[in-house]
């Protein structure tokens, strides 16, 4: 039996795979403070994060890696193009991947444990480099000749003085966990749907890491080192089989509402029903002709 096609709709999360709200929610938070406080103990080390930073850009220049400034130099064109730039680093890391984990948690629940862990591999590990080799952006280093945007243009998220800055720790530039995370998003989302749309969630990592380096915020080496982190993990920990075997969507649909299902799937009962209904509705045609009374075997009628 066909039935009309139409197009397909979203996959329905498997509620048995989706862990405690309350327990998830403790978790990342109790992951994420560690991370801060974490970050803040790194601080202090000022004299190490800016000898650090001349061997970050003098090795950047000995790879020809294109400058900084030349990113930065297309941003300071415009005034509200600087000021856009400044807004989506204060604004958008953290909401954008808080919204990725709220969306997977509730629309693929298999795909959000995964990509928690991801995060959470990740962060660890930066953390770990950011306690090991703490570095300068190069919006503080005289050599590279940026501007500090954020505090010329706002808005800012770091205080004026960095050695003395109480809400976050400017010495931790390596690895840039902006790149990090917006990657991951970008990849989470792109693995957990099925619009052809989806590879454009490629352009927030991009626009970030053009955001992060034009800001003086990070060198080229901060995206590098991350992706190298995140490539580590995404190998490390891979999509559960029982994600990747998901159906993309539900299943066809006709306009009647009722869904296609494959032959294995009907009942004896339906497909009974399915049988007598066709019948009923396209009667078997017999070819034009001549139509010929069955015969009887010779005496068959006979003694009566």
């Amino acid at each position: 039996m066909t039935y009309a096609r139409t197009e397909p709709t979203d996959q329905e999360p498997d509620i048995r795979a989706r862990p405690p709200l309350v327990r998830e929610f403790l978790l990342v938070a109790g992951l994420f403070l560690a991370y801060k406080f974490g970050r803040r103990a790194a601080n202090g080390h000022v004299e190490e994060a800016f000898r650090n930073a001349g061997n970050v850009w003098d090795l950047e220049r000995a790879l020809h890696l294109p400058g900084e400034g030349a990113v930065q130099g297309v941003l300071l064109h415009s005034q509200t193009l600087i000021h856009a730039a400044n807004t989506y680093y204060a604004t958008v890391h953290f909401p954008a991947t808080v919204l990725f984990l709220v969306w997977l948690y509730w629309r693929r629940p298999l795909h959000y444990l995964w990509s928690r862990r991801i995060l959470a591999v990740l962060t660890g590990g930066a953390l770990v480099l950011h306690l090991l080799f703490p570095l300068a952006p190069p919006r503080m280093l005289p050599a590279a000749g940026l501007v500090d945007t954020g505090q010329v243009y706002g808005p800012t998220v770091y205080g004026a003085t960095p050695a003395t800055d109480t809400m976050a720790n400017q010495f931790a530039a390596m690895p840039s966990l902006h790149v990090g995370w917006a990657v991951m998003v970008a990849v989470g989302l792109i693995v957990a749907t099925r619009s052809r749309w989806r590879w454009l969630w490629l352009l927030h990592p991009a626009i970030t890491l053009l955001v992060v380096v034009g800001t003086a915020n990070h060198y080229w080496l901060d995206a590098i080192v991350v992706m190298a982190l995140l490539a580590v993990a995404l190998a490390a920990l891979r999509l559960p089989r029982a994600a990747r075997n998901v159906p993309a969507h539900l299943p066809w649909t006709v306009p009647g509402g009722r869904a296609d299902a494959p032959a294995y799937a009907v009942s004896g009962a339906e497909a009974a029903a399915d049988s007598y209904v066709i019948g009923a509705a396209h009667p078997a045609r017999t070819p034009a002709g001549p139509v010929h009374p069955a015969r009887t075997p010779a005496g068959a009628g006979a003694g009566r």
